[in-house]
């Protein structure tokens, strides 16, 4: 028996879009009926039809704690699912997870206490991600990171089909860039006199600059990395992952070979222990101030002055990208920033002048 057989005045049709649709007839009246035969919803509208009432809702209890399907802390657990994400390395992952744990929580009207990770993905608005910005204008950098993680949801949102518009297509937020500065000729000169070969602070110092790795990866340079008779040495990024063969400069080679092999690590500490990454940053600090030298000479600083170096000693973006180990152009340019415009010019305007030079010559 059919469910209109079995049911009195309810009947199906089909809609434009093939979809079975119900409804109930009786004394000239029409009722719609949603949904299919089985489920609550359609169940309660037939039942309220036959008796002449307003169906009533269904009351819904949330257990607290509870994810809202298609909300925002829905997306971001499905993106710690994705081949994306797996992909990324620790550091990646941590500063990530800070930033979603940070917009989830973040009210969506100041003074209210809705959050905008329970908010549905698809109840986003251009306008929202402009005042979610606006919100962290003293920490742009930051913003645009959190810009970055919102991303991530939005894009397994239309993954999903929940949405069908990105709303922040083409929203860019890219702040200056300053960072940490390269350091001066003056002050790596100041701090080479200050602290000579053999020093653990002149090790820390060359390894950071003609090695142009960041402070996780010089703490944790071992002896085996180095191959003097081929004068390369080799590092795999902590962050990234990637592995770098970079050549042995003589200035680095001058610092390092005559050092003693006390450990696997080339920097030990007075106990003969490596350092931690996050100790280099205290050091560098007690050992620039000892060197009489002014405050922003720090350990980021020093790759900030291999890349400034390599800029003005005309090397290529790409060449950039290849020794700092960067992936993507914006990032490499930020070195070649600060390169001498002195330099870059006379450097350009010689070409010009040869150019014009070689065809007086050739008429």
């Amino acid at each position: 028996m059919t469910d209109e057989e079995r049911r009195p005045y309810l009947s199906s049709f089909q809609d434009r879009h093939g979809r079975t649709r119900w409804r109930y007839r009786r004394s000239g009246k029409t009722i719609a009926i949603p949904g299919q035969p089985g489920e609550p919803d359609f169940e309660e509208a037939y039942q309220a039809a036959i008796e002449g009432r307003p169906a009533r809702k269904a009351v819904v209890v949330t257990h607290p704690g509870a994810t809202v399907p298609k909300s925002f802390r829905d997306a971001w657990k499905r993106v710690l699912r994705t081949p994306e994400w797996i992909g990324h390395d620790d550091a990646t992952k941590n500063k990530n997870i800070r930033l979603a744990e940070e917009f989830l929580k973040l009210p969506v009207v100041a003074d209210d206490p809705a959050i905008w990770g329970d908010m549905l993905v698809e109840d986003l608005k251009r306008r929202h991600v402009k005042d979610i910005l606006a919100r962290f204008m003293e920490t742009p950098h930051k913003a645009k990171h959190l810009l970055v993680t919102v991303r991530k949801m939005i894009r397994v949102a239309l993954d999903e089909e929940w949405i069908e518009i990105d709303p922040t297509y083409k929203l860019t937020y890219r702040p200056e860039y300053t960072g940490w500065r390269a350091w001066t000729e003056e002050e790596r000169l100041k701090f080479e006199e200050r602290w000579k070969v053999g020093t653990t602070p002149r090790t820390c110092y060359a390894l950071a600059l003609w090695l142009g790795n960041r402070r996780s990866d010089v703490a944790k340079v071992t002896w085996d990395m180095f191959d003097f008779k081929r004068g390369t040495v080799t590092i795999e990024q902590q962050k990234g992952g990637k592995r770098l063969v970079l050549p042995i400069t003589p200035m680095l080679r001058d610092t390092i070979e005559p050092l003693p092999r006390k450990g696997d690590t080339v920097l030990l500490t007075a106990y003969g222990k490596p350092f931690s990454e996050k100790s280099l940053t205290g050091r560098m600090a007690d050992w620039t101030h000892s060197a009489g030298m002014p405050k922003g000479c720090t350990m980021h600083g020093l790759r900030k002055s291999l890349g400034k170096l390599l800029a003005e000693g005309g090397a290529s973006t790409r060449q950039l990208m290849d020794t700092l180990g960067h992936d993507d152009i914006e990032h490499a340019e930020l070195y070649s920033r600060e390169a001498s415009q002195a330099i870059l010019a006379k450097d350009a305007m010689s070409k010009v002048t040869r150019l014009v030079q070689g065809k007086k010559k050739r008429g």
